[in-house]
């Protein structure tokens, strides 16, 4: 190889090895811009639902407070309580459709919003996510009887649930679109970086299953372009025999609410005695 070539190619590899690294920095300084896509809401705005419901705001410290939304069925006998963990998106308003699943089933639906949420103040950290969804679930421990508590979790919400479940008991944990962890969900978008070093959020889901008592019912679909159904189908490795995973075929992330299978499956579980 002449000094040409030796030149031209030198000067190629300091341009990737230059772009490889801002684009690094870059994922390292704004993935809580890419992983959390809050919208907030002044505090003094009614939220407004079509199924009953009660507004309650939990001061965690004397910073941050959790605004939770209790949904609750039209009839007054409760089978339990589903605690309901969300995904990076918007805030409660955003999933309240989804607490009619529930409600027709004779089930309370708890939904809190993460801290920069909706009505939520205060810092948010992994360590303080999985404190505050504990809290959850004490509080929801002294009306319910740990067998009358269903955990689920939608996407990121996911692995809050996974954590909640595996250090109690519960009826049942349910996961819709839930991810192996969140560096193994980075390395989807992003392989040829270091993302278990890089991440800011761990979440492994995968450990978290490794520890659950409780039955685990996972929904997926195979066409999910936010959270590959590859990454869902690797936590089959952690489950117990008897533990579903439920794969619906043609669905996306933003989608299983609207299939058959979807329902049967959830309300099946729902009803189980």
């Amino acid at each position: 190889m002449n000094n040409k070539r030796k030149t031209i190619l030198f000067r190629w590899l300091k341009v990737i090895t230059l772009f490889y690294a801002v684009i690094g920095i870059a994922l390292f300084y704004l993935q809580d811009h890419f992983l959390f896509h809050p919208t907030k809401i002044e505090r003094n705005v009614a939220w407004k639902f079509e199924v009953p419901f009660e507004e309650m705001d939990l001061p965690f410290n004397k910073t941050d407070t959790i605004n939770l939304v209790k949904f609750f069925p039209v009839n007054t006998v409760r089978r339990g309580v589903v605690l309901y963990f969300h995904g990076n998106k918007e805030n409660i308003g955003r999933y309240a459709k989804y607490a009619a699943n529930f409600t027709k089933n004779g089930y309370e639906v708890w939904m809190e919003d993460y801290p920069g949420f909706g009505k939520s103040i205060g810092a948010r950290n992994e360590k303080l996510l999985y404190r505050q969804a504990e809290q959850l679930y004490k509080m929801a421990a002294t009306k319910y009887h740990a067998d009358s508590i269903i955990i689920y979790g939608k996407s990121f919400g996911t692995g809050i649930a996974a954590y909640v479940a595996s250090g109690n008991t519960a009826r049942q944990l349910i996961l819709e679109t839930p991810y192996y962890s969140i560096p193994a969900l980075f390395s989807c978008y992003a392989p040829i970086y270091p993302s278990e070093r890089m991440a800011n959020y761990k979440i492994p889901t995968n450990e978290f299953l490794e520890t659950v008592k409780c039955p685990v019912t996972i929904f997926h679909g195979t066409d999910d372009g936010v959270i590959p159904y590859r990454s869902a189908k690797k936590l089959k490795e952690v489950l117990k025999p008897k533990d579903q995973f439920i794969t619906i075929e043609g669905g996306t992330h933003h989608n299983l609410n609207d299939f058959d299978l979807f329902h049967q499956k959830l309300d099946s579980v729902l009803k189980k005695d």
